[in-house]
């Protein structure tokens, strides 16, 4: 029987993580619908209705699922967090990736090591449950993309692929410290380079990586980066949650001023070094590479592409009790709900 479940977003980089959900839930004969709010306002996903926070209530869906830090609470269904990103360590357990809001029901983790954090936290609070099931983010880097990661690398005729991708975060981000480097390595012409950066960097820093673009170069687009990531045989970044991803696919990572670099990295903090670090992941040791193995399997060991298909499982077992039996949500979700619905101006009814 068809079921109505809602898409939650309020960043427009959890569009990609949306998606392949989406169209999973669509194969599955499911109804879907999608609310982006904030940063992600304006956004769309292919056959997927937008809904405003009037029509959400109304759809009183069997289940949201949430890209987010947060999540409306008196909207009804199941609420499920898909995560934005992986825990790169960005700021302390505390206040990021495990930091816990009390606004959720259901945490489906990416692999064992943001699993058993959760799980552990999970038996000590007892209002979550939590399943490890894969990020769906990564189910197209496993999955015919239709040509377009080939697409992609057919400029570089042969030539090593290069993926640039940098966090927005000013203190963390490569992005004003390699120009000058990246932008002479694209004109020695030896590698092709992919160029990205995150849609919060500066309206600047995109005018000056776009200006690279060339015979030696081609800018990437948001909805371009997991086909870009496919194409790519070496990854240059920071402290970006793309770091991760990459890494996956058991390629090299060059990482500049990585906040807590790790055996799994190239990283490097004199900029100058780029075309040496670049050779090195081009030709890495044994040793990086088995790091690098050690490292992806312990946050997403789904190489499949149907991490997806996992979560939508996973929320139907605990729709089915099947994941035990809540404990009442914590005082502080009361007043976190209460912050939601002021900056929403809704003080309605809830639906849950």
């Amino acid at each position: 029987m068809m079921a109505e479940y809602l898409l939650f977003a309020t960043e427009r980089y959890a569009l990609p993580i949306l998606a392949p959900l989406a169209q999973a839930l669509h194969a599955s004969g499911q109804s879907v619908s999608a609310w982006f709010a904030d940063g992600a306002a304006g956004g769309s996903l292919p056959g997927v209705p937008n809904v405003d926070l009037t029509q959400a209530l109304a759809l009183r869906p069997r289940a949201v699922f949430s890209a987010a830090n947060w999540v409306p609470p008196f909207i009804a269904g199941a609420k499920v967090q898909v995560f934005h990103g992986f825990n790169v360590q960005k700021r302390d357990s505390a206040r990021g990736h495990f930091r816990v809001r009390g606004l959720f029901d259901l945490y489906c983790t990416q692999g064992p090591a943001t699993t058993d954090p959760f799980r552990e936290l999970a038996a000590r609070q007892g209002h979550f449950a939590v399943a490890q099931t894969g990020w769906p983010k990564l189910d197209p880097l496993f999955r015919d993309d239709g040509g377009a990661s080939a697409a992609l690398r057919a400029p570089a005729a042969g030539r090593p692929v290069i993926l640039f991708g940098s966090t927005f975060t000013e203190r963390l981000s490569a992005a004003p410290h390699l120009y000058e480097h990246i932008a002479a390595d694209i004109a020695r012409g030896e590698r092709y380079w992919l160029l990205t950066l995150h849609p919060k960097c500066s309206e600047e820093m995109f005018a000056r990586y776009r200006a690279l673009a060339g015979d030696n170069a081609a800018f990437i687009e948001p909805e371009q980066v997991m086909a870009a990531q496919r194409a790519a045989d070496v990854l240059v970044s920071d402290t970006s949650s793309i770091v991760s991803e990459f890494v996956v696919q058991y390629k090299p990572v060059v990482t500049f001023r990585n906040r807590v670099p790790q055996p799994h990295m190239i990283d490097f903090d004199d900029a100058p070094r780029l075309p040496a670090m670049l050779d090195r992941a081009l030709s890495p040791e044994p040793a990086l590479v088995a790091q690098i193995q050690q490292y992806a399997d312990s946050i997403h060991p789904y190489r499949d592409g149907y991490s997806s298909e996992r979560v939508i499982a996973a929320t139907e077992d605990f729709l089915a009790g099947e994941l035990g039996t809540l404990k009442r949500k914590p005082f502080g979700a009361w007043t976190r709900g209460l912050q939601i619905r002021r900056d929403l101006g809704y003080w309605g009814p809830s639906k849950r």
